[in-house]
C-alpha cells in the first residue's frame, strides 16, 4: 500500500473510531441535542420539554451546548422514526426520546448509533441493544397505588381500571403493575378494564359508564390525567363510598383540599426527561457506565427515584411547594448533575 492511502486509511479508521465512541466532538463546537416528542396531548409532555430546556441552558451559556432541537407533533411510531431522522440528519450528538412505541423504533436507533448518536429513552423504555433508558419503573408506580387501593378497601372487593393509551409501553407497564397486585389479593376482583387514553372527559365518561353498568364497583385504580374526571362521575353518582386513586398534579391537588378528600397521587415526573438528559452529557464527555446498573426487561434501563407520593399524611407540605404553580403544573423531580455522575465510573 502506498504511503498516501495508508494515511488515509489511518485517517478514515480514526473518525470511524470517534464516531462509534459516543459522538465526541472538539468541545469547542458544542453539543446539539436533540428530543423527540411524538404526542402534544397533554401539558405534562410541554413540563417535560420545558424542564430539559432550563436545565441545558448554563450548558448553553458556558458554549458546551451549542442548541437544542425539538421535534414534538402528534405523530404515528412512523413519524416518530422521521422525527428521530431529522435530528439525526440535523447534526445531534444526543437525542432524548419518548418512546411511542417499545420496538418499533429499533431499526432507526441502529442508524443512529452507526452516525455515532446517542440515544436515550425516557419516561418509558426502548427495547433496543443500542439504546440506555433513563426512567421511573412505571411498573411499580401503578403498584404503588394498587397496593393504598387494596388497604384501604380492606382487602376485599371489587375494582374498575382506567388506562391510558392501549399499547403505549408506559400504559402497558402500568396495567402488570396493579394486574400483580390484586391478583395477589384473592379478595380484590377486577370487574372492567378501559382505556380513556389519558383524556380528562373521556376519563368521567367511562366512569360514569362503569357506575351505570356496575353498581357493586367498591374501588377505582385511575392513571394521572383521568383522576379528576373519574372523581367527578363518581360524585355526580353519589357514590362517595367508592374508594380511588388520585393524581399528583396542582389542579387535582386544590380538588382534592377543597373537598377533604383521602387519596393517593404518585408522582410521574416530566422531568424523567432531565434526568436522561444529565445522564446523556455525562456519556458525550466519554464516561464509562458503573457496573451492575441496568435494569428492566430489556437490561438496558437505570430507574430513578419515583419523586413524590403523596397522601393525606404528607398532602400539607406538597400542597404548599406547588400550590401557586399553573393548575396543569405536575408534581416533579430529576437527578441533579452530581447524582447523574454517580452512575458513572
Amino acid at each position: 500500500m502506498k504511503k498516501g492511502m495508508l494515511l488515509l486509511f489511518v485517517l478514515i479508521l480514526l473518525s470511524s473510531v470517534v464516531a462509534f465512541a459516543g459522538g465526541q466532538k472538539d468541545s469547542g463546537d458544542g453539543y446539539i441535542i436533540g428530543i423527540s416528542n411524538a404526542w402534544v396531548g397533554s401539558e405534562w409532555r410541554t413540563q417535560m420539554v420545558d424542564d430539559v430546556k432550563a436545565a441545558a441552558k448554563p450548558y448553553i451559556e458556558q458554549g458546551l451546548i451549542k442548541e437544542i432541537i425539538v421535534q414534538s407533533f402528534d405523530v404515528s411510531t412512523e413519524g416518530q422514526i422521521d422525527q428521530i431522522r431529522n435530528l439525526i440528519s440535523s447534526g445531534a450528538d444526543l437525542i432524548l426520546v419518548n418512546p411511542a412505541d417499545a420496538t418499533a423504533l429499533t431499526p432507526v436507533i441502529a442508524e443512529a448509533k452507526a452516525q455515532g448518536v446517542i440515544v436515550i429513552g425516557t419516561d418509558t423504555e426502548l427495547s433496543s441493544p443500542d439504546a440506555v433508558n433513563v426512567a421511573i419503573d412505571q411498573k411499580e408506580w401503578a403498584a404503588i397505588s394498587a397496593r393504598w387501593l387494596v388497604a384501604k378497601m380492606g382487602g376485599k372487593g371489587n375494582v374498575v381500571c382506567i388506562n391510558g393509551f392501549a399499547g403505549h409501553p408506559a400504559n402497558t407497564a402500568r396495567v402488570k403493575g396493579y394486574t400483580e397486585v390484586f391478583n395477589a389479593n384473592s379478595g380484590i376482583k377486577i370487574l372492567n378494564e378501559v382505556n380513556a387514553d389519558w383524556d380528562n372527559a373521556k376519563g368521567q365518561a367511562a366512569m360514569a359508564d362503569m357506575l351505570a353498568t356496575f353498581p357493586s364497583i367498591n374501588g377505582v385504580w385511575v392513571q394521572d390525567g383521568m383522576a379528576a374526571g373519574a372523581l367527578r362521575a363518581i360524585q355526580a353518582a353519589g357514590r362517595d363510598d367508592i374508594f380511588s386513586t388520585g393524581e399528583a398534579r396542582v389542579d387535582f391537588l386544590k380538588m382534592w383540599k377543597a373537598e377533604d378528600l383521602d387519596m393517593i397521587g404518585v408522582a410521574n415526573p416530566p422531568g424523567a426527561m432531565t434526568s436522561a438528559f444529565f445522564v446523556g452529557m455525562q456519556m458525550l464527555a466519554g464516561k464509562e457506565f458503573k457496573d451492575g446498573i441496568f435494569e428492566g426487561p430489556y437490561g438496558n434501563t437505570i430507574y430513578v427515584p419515583i419523586p413524590t407520593v403523596v397522601t393525606n399524611l404528607n398532602f400539607d407540605t406538597v400542597f404548599n411547594a406547588y400550590k401557586d404553580y399553573p393548575d396543569y403544573y405536575a408534581v416533579d423531580g430529576y437527578l441533579t448533575e452530581a447524582q447523574a455522575a454517580a452512575y458513572f465510573k
